[in-house]
């Protein structure tokens, strides 16, 4: 008979907290700067041949292999390590969504997954539609850590002078 107050007290007492919680990020987030951005690496990854998965349920799947490439920017460098995969889906809005999961490895030997995930919609009416990326990052705990602890936008494109195909991948960190 007293567990069903003692649970009522509990849920109570974990809605007090959590309002508490809540009410005190509201007051934070509403005292914090608009953000800014700041560059954190350009990078050219090169893509192995496009497999073709085929129509399913929710659209046409294709799989492009990532087979390497570079990345630099003011304080972190290195290569893209030949591992990873760029998951596409063909909407039925003729945009297609993008979910690319790889590693990047430092010059000083850190490894650091990617998951950066985006849509490419086809030119509108005023001309071609940017792709903004949304790349979210796992790094070991250290020097790079702080990349799990931020927001970053992407831009994708087209790379310029790589051997075979290529995109370019630019990061910024909202500050």
């Amino acid at each position: 008979m007293f567990g069903k107050y003692i649970r009522a007290a509990a849920l109570c007492l974990c809605a007090a907290s959590a309002t508490a919680t809540a009410t005190a990020t509201g007051a934070a987030a509403q005292d914090a700067p608009d953000p800014g951005l700041e560059l954190l690496y350009e990078s050219t990854v090169t893509l192995g041949q496009v497999v073709e998965v085929g129509e399913t349920a929710r659209g046409t799947r294709r799989i492009i292999p990532i087979t390497g490439g570079t990345f630099e920017g003011p304080d972190i460098r290195g290569e893209i390590l030949p591992m990873g995969w760029d998951w596409q889906l063909d909407r039925a809005d003729g945009c297609t969504d993008v979910v690319a999961d790889y590693f990047l490895r430092t010059d000083d030997g850190v490894v650091i997954n990617v998951v950066n995930t985006g849509t490419i919609c086809p030119p509108g009416e005023d001309g071609p539609v940017p792709v903004r990326t949304s790349p979210v990052f796992e790094a070991p705990l250290g020097k790079y850590q702080y990349l799990g602890q931020g927001g970053y936008i992407g831009t994708l494109g087209l790379a310029t002078g790589a051997d075979g195909p290529a995109v370019r991948i630019v990061v910024y960190r909202a500050n």
